[in-house]
């Protein structure tokens, strides 16, 4: 029974790899407006650091148009300063307490440059993933009941490794496509 409860806690701890990629492939621009771009920038208010969703309300009104209703009109310069700086390539536009941010259509060049970005965070995955199955054949090496047992725990592992990489590589592949639709 021990080796139930381990193979939960690999299955959780992989699920938190492939969770960490979903957030990195979130963070990569494609030619479309999407929330989750501007979400992870932070906006100096009140004298700390903010995450963008706790300074106004951030939705994707057209495919290559990001809108954020800013809650607070003395947060609208440094609401707009911390997206020009975010290294993002987005210019924003002021409009009254709101900010208008276009996205403008990916060249070429850039597209391949993002795929790119996407296969090493895939890889990040999978290393992750590879180092959650090296802890579980350890703990399955470790296990108690004979070598059948731990046998079967090997197994186990294995097939919940490859079925966490095949995950990986499928949104890899989703994510690549995404990039270079044009």
């Amino acid at each position: 029974m021990s080796g139930e409860i381990d193979l939960k806690d690999i299955k959780k701890r992989m699920d938190g790899a492939i969770a960490a990629l979903k957030s990195e492939f979130g963070g990569l621009r494609t030619g479309r407006a999407s929330t989750s771009l501007v979400e992870p920038i932070d906006v100096d208010a009140y004298g700390q650091k903010m995450p963008m969703v706790q300074v106004g309300t951030i939705s994707v009104p057209e495919p290559r148009m990001i809108t954020i209703q800013i809650w607070d009109k003395g947060l609208v310069g440094a609401t707009e300063k911390a997206i020009r700086e975010s290294g993002l390539g987005i210019n924003p536009v002021v409009d009254g307490q709101s900010i208008r941010i276009p996205i403008p259509p990916l060249t070429e060049e850039r597209r391949v440059e993002l795929t790119k970005v996407a296969a090493k965070y895939a890889e990040q995955a999978r290393v992750a993933v590879r180092n959650v199955r090296h802890d579980g054949m350890t703990q399955a090496k470790a296990a108690e009941g004979g070598e059948d047992e731990q046998k079967r725990l090997q197994e186990e592992v294995q097939k919940l490794t490859d079925e966490y990489v095949k995950k990986v590589d499928e949104g890899l592949a989703a994510k690549e496509e995404e990039i270079m639709q044009v």
